[in-house]
């Protein structure tokens, strides 16, 4: 008889990530295997919606699409909150062959119509919550409601009113798009400068892999949707690496992060993790003394934290707070979200102020010339891999500034250590250039934000008023703390003289986009001035 080897022993125990080949496949090995284990948790009764059904409800709405003329590589837009609508439209386009389009529910009329204008959609799948927000006359394109019904045994229906023709004669970048396809997305700049970038299916299948790879994500886990689905961050960490590998993604009542009822939810479901933007993370530690229940009430095996710099001092309060590791990653739309992450502690060291290492990319740090930086030696990030995308949609001169032989330039600042060890430090379009010296308002805002009492910051250029160049800064802080005269003596304490900004006022709140990072714009606008 045959003795297992210590090695064989191993690579049974190793960790193995889903296979699939993108969205189309996405649910076929647990409706195999696990027809009626929990795929989503859904409605203010928290029902819970197995893999079977949810399956059928995608290949019902697919047969629905295909029966309207639309083709393979067409665009749909799906307008929605974070519903099981908008998961049963994302799969059931995936099915048709379709390539979906997420945008924001929340964005003013003309700004949801300039998009779709621009993706040059075929038709439009709404969820219920945003119905009255379709711009259906301005981009003349058929706007299809879809609806989910749930009984509270967990059996559902989908209704699709698709009475209005498709429209095949739409002007816009969709005209680039192939059946190699899956999503388009649009980046998390402002409403005017956001592009439309497209990934393939050989795109989602390696992100999915890569994050559930890196949190060794299985069917006994379980989360909250907390970002947004119609960005990376939620759609791909939140909910497709979780129905990937098995789990089960609670999606609350209204549809979006809520506050008061989130640890009931956690609860609910019995959630092992979630991911969330840094904004997120202030408001539960903030809130933590009242409605936090403790770690034998929700236990946690780790915590993720993205789209944001995480400031040190929440990373290690929320960690104490709740008894489990925060890890920060980094990733952006353009390589299909992930790309760094600090590894699980059995996997790897926790370096607070990194963001990990890389999950499955090609990653180089390079000076102004192109050449590698030495390690420690801040440079611009390149990343280079299966998730990267090969350009932006409609926009060829910034994929010719942005791609390079399949690298990607993230604009982004940041070293390596010699672990491989990414520490972010700006973006080259935020720099700030003060008497001779190049000022990162990202390390600003970073030794502002480790101020007692301050929660959030914000560093801005100031016009030049004949003096040379100046530099704001505003605070949110923590009731009854740190005054502003305080806090800019902190700096003092901390930065040069040509980093402590020469303004500095505390403010209630600051304007973030819809992914949780701060809105720079909307703070010059309100604050520069």
């Amino acid at each position: 008889m045959a003795v297992p080897t210590a090695a064989s022993v191993r690579d049974e125990n190793r960790y193995r990530p889903p296979t699939i080949t993108g969205l189309i496949d996405l649910l076929d090995r647990q409706v195999r295997d696990r027809p009626r284990a929990r795929a989503l948790v859904v409605t203010a009764d928290r029902v819970p919606l197995s893999y079977g059904v949810l399956a059928s409800l995608a290949d019902d709405v697919a047969g629905r699409l295909a029966a309207t003329g639309l083709r393979p590589g067409d665009a749909v837009a799906v307008v929605c909150a974070n519903t099981a609508e908008f998961v049963v439209a994302l799969l059931g386009a995936a099915r048709a062959g379709l390539v979906a389009a997420p945008v924001d529910p929340a964005l003013p009329r003309p700004h949801l119509s300039a998009r779709l204008d621009a993706l040059g959609a075929r038709a439009v799948l709404v969820g219920p919550a945003a119905a009255d927000a379709v711009p259906l006359a301005p981009v003349g394109v058929p706007a299809w409601t879809l609806r989910v019904d749930v009984s509270r045994a967990g059996t559902a229906t989908a209704g699709l009113d698709t009475g209005a023709g498709v429209v095949r004669r739409v002007r816009g970048a969709a005209r680039e798009l192939t059946d190699h396809d899956s999503v388009v997305l649009f980046t998390a700049g402002t409403t005017d400068q956001a592009k439309m970038v497209p990934l393939t299916h050989t795109n989602v299948a390696a992100s999915v892999r890569d994050i559930c790879a890196t949190y060794e994500l299985g069917p006994e886990d379980a989360t909250v949707a907390v970002m947004p689905f119609f960005h990376g961050h939620g759609l791909f960490a939140g909910l497709l690496a979780t129905l990937a590998s098995g789990g089960c993604v609670l999606l609350p009542e209204r549809g979006g992060f809520s506050a008061p009822t989130f640890w009931d939810d956690v609860r609910a479901v019995s959630a092992s993790w979630f991911t969330a933007a840094p904004t997120v993370h202030e408001i539960l530690l903030e809130r933590s003394a009242t409605e936090y229940p403790g770690p034998r009430l929700a236990p946690l095996k780790f915590v993720r934290s993205c789209s944001a710099p995480l400031n040190t001092a929440t990373q290690r309060a929320l960690e104490r707070t709740l008894g489990a590791p925060l890890l920060s990653a980094y990733g952006m739309t353009e390589s299909t979200h992930q790309a760094t992450s600090e590894p699980l502690p059995q996997q790897g060291f926790l370096k607070h102020g990194s963001v990990g290492r890389s999950t499955g990319v090609d990653l180089r740090v390079l000076d102004p010339d192109g050449r590698p930086c030495p390690v420690g030696t801040t440079g611009e990030v390149w990343v280079h891999g299966p998730t990267v995308a090969r350009g932006y949609l409609g926009d060829p001169a910034e994929t010719a500034r942005s791609f390079t032989d399949g690298w990607f330039r993230t604009g982004d600042l940041g070293s390596l250590d010699e672990d491989g060890y990414l520490f972010l430090t700006g973006h080259i379009k935020n720099l700030i250039v003060r008497g001779g010296t190049t000022i990162s308002p990202e390390h600003v805002e970073d030794i502002l934000a480790g101020c007692p009492g301050v929660t959030e910051a914000a560093v801005f250029a100031l016009p030049d008023e004949g003096d040379g160049p100046r530099m704001g800064a505003v605070v949110v802080v923590s009731d009854g703390e740190s005054t502003g005269p305080e806090i800019l003596q902190y700096c003092r304490n901390r930065l040069p003289a040509a980093e402590v900004p020469d303004r500095l006022d505390v403010v209630g709140s600051l304007p973030h986009t819809a992914k949780g990072g701060l809105d720079r714009p909307a703070v010059e606008r309100l604050y520069g001035h």
